[in-house]
């Protein structure tokens, strides 16, 4: 999607646990029929592994002949990671990429030296009363794949890892938990997943990577006796065991990895590790040098002034 400015998320003043680093709070905003949250980046903290945006959007109900309707916009230097809990959005991009994605499956759209892409509710979502309810991470490439040509994958919800049991379902989006390796690539040590608790269900979260953090989508967890509700991201210290217990019915995101190599500038839907490279883009844009959506090149959004 498009970064539209709002104001940075705040940190929780919830009392945490030496386990808890931050609890991070997402600032609201109303985009035109639909809410986001957006807890990455935040005041004090930039990233989470490659993270370094976090978005939350609806759940929304569309009325008959409305929908989601983001309009061709770039992306340099990072990947998308879209993921849905309810509803359906067409993706379109400049590589020719027409693709919805549906509850359970994942869109990997990996920018690199960039891309152009839409999401929009298809002629069909249209039609009918429709929800929309899911998360938007940005993950910042690399240095050394900043400047890759930009690819697009996507997994059916079948292609991704599951791991059930004991009152809980995770389904691996990226990288390696609990024995499992997601198929998806992505060229930074990190990963994501969603997990699913019955209430009195333990998700372990291992000190596998240094960077661990958990969005609560809905629900509440106890974390060695704190409890935390829906609407926070909870980043642990590094090299702690974390045990999160559901005190009800809950859902989350679990995500995390190793440190990125060095800081990121980010501005409007630019990601580098170069404020120049951000100047050339933001030019390109606006001297209309990016390519084009194919079957939806009518429209656009503006470069920010």
């Amino acid at each position: 999607m498009s970064w539209q400015p709002c104001d940075d998320p705040q940190f929780g003043n919830a009392q945490s646990v030496d386990l808890v680093d931050e609890v991070i709070v997402p600032r609201a905003r109303d985009l035109g029929g639909f809410e986001v949250r957006r807890a990455l980046p935040a005041a004090g903290r930039q990233m989470v592994g490659p993270f370094i945006f976090f978005d939350q959007f609806g759940p929304a109900e569309f009325l008959l002949g409305d929908g989601i309707d983001v309009r061709p916009h770039p992306h340099i230097g990072l990947a998308t990671v879209t993921y849905l809990f309810d509803g359906e959005i067409m993706h379109r991009d400049s590589l020719g990429t027409e693709q919805p994605i549906r509850p359970g499956e994942l869109n990997l759209m990996t920018a690199g030296q960039g891309i152009v892409h839409s999401e929009r509710a298809s002629a069909e979502e249209r039609q009918k009363v429709s929800r929309l309810f899911g998360t938007q991470l940005w993950a910042a490439l690399p240095k050394s794949h900043e400047e890759k040509a930009p690819t697009f994958a996507h997994m059916k919800a079948e292609d991704l890892p599951r791991i059930e049991g004991d009152g809980k379902r995770v389904r691996l989006m990226l990288g390696s938990m609990y024995g499992e390796t997601a198929p998806t690539e992505f060229p930074h040590p990190s990963f994501y997943a969603e997990a699913v608790l019955a209430p009195g269900a333990v998700l372990p979260l291992e000190p596998d990577y240094d960077e661990r953090a958990v969005f609560i989508i809905s629900g509440e967890i106890d974390i060695a006796g704190d409890t935390f509700s829906a609407g926070r991201l909870l980043v642990f210290h590094p090299g702690d065991r974390i045990s999160i217990l559901a005190t009800s019915n809950a859902r989350l995101i679990v995500l995390g990895g190793e440190p990125m190599d060095g800081p990121r500038h980010i501005w409007w839907n630019f990601v580098s590790s170069s404020k120049d490279r951000i100047a050339a883009a933001k030019e390109d844009w606006r001297q209309g040098r990016f390519d084009t959506v194919p079957g939806d090149s009518d429209e656009f959004i503006p470069l920010p002034e």
